[in-house]
């Protein structure tokens, strides 16, 4: 059964609207190691996912690394939020995401500290198939990106807070 997210949405925007402290929200996510140092578990409270070091980290190269869940975050944010505005707008075409992006393994390895640790570059290619008037299709870009909550995120930068607690000592 399929249900219309404006309608979905509409006691919740009141809400926010009149409340605004409802509307902000703490996500979590918890890592624990595994019994091999190149694998773990993130826990969202929701779902349990498995990660392991990239094979080119000398892991076992059969699941997903920390880059790829980074990768698939923004797909599955950018592919959500396309289809939300789509829907808004009325528009009737199929949306599909793709993300690549492109590290230097000698920076996490420690082999060139020249070499940046992270992503150098990320791309995020969008395909609508269907008929969309160039001032739907514009806004549909337009507010695709600005409702995207991770690529936002990545494009704006966010203040990270580290906190280690060493215990036993």
């Amino acid at each position: 059964m399929s249900r219309d997210l404006q309608t979905d949405q509409e006691p919740l925007k009141a809400e926010y609207e009149e409340n605004p402290a409802a509307a902000t929200i703490t996500l979590t996510a918890t890592g624990e190691q595994q019994d091999d140092v190149r694998s773990c578990s993130v826990d969202i409270g929701r779902a349990i996912y498995e990660a392991e070091l990239h094979e080119g980290a000398a892991g076992p190269g059969t699941g997903a690394c920390s880059g790829d869940l980074l990768l698939g975050s923004l797909a599955a944010c950018a592919q959500l939020t396309a289809q939300a505005v789509a829907d808004a707008f009325g528009v009737d075409a199929e949306i599909e995401t793709d993300v690549s992006g492109d590290l230097d393994l000698r920076g996490t390895l420690g082999i060139d500290a020249d070499v940046p640790v992270g992503f150098e570059e990320i791309e995020l290619e969008y395909t609508v198939h269907g008929e969309l008037e160039a001032e739907t299709a514009d806004a549909l870009e337009r507010y695709a990106e600005r409702y995207c909550v991770v690529y936002q995120t990545l494009v704006g930068g966010v203040d990270v807070e580290t906190t280690w607690t060493f215990d036993g000592q």
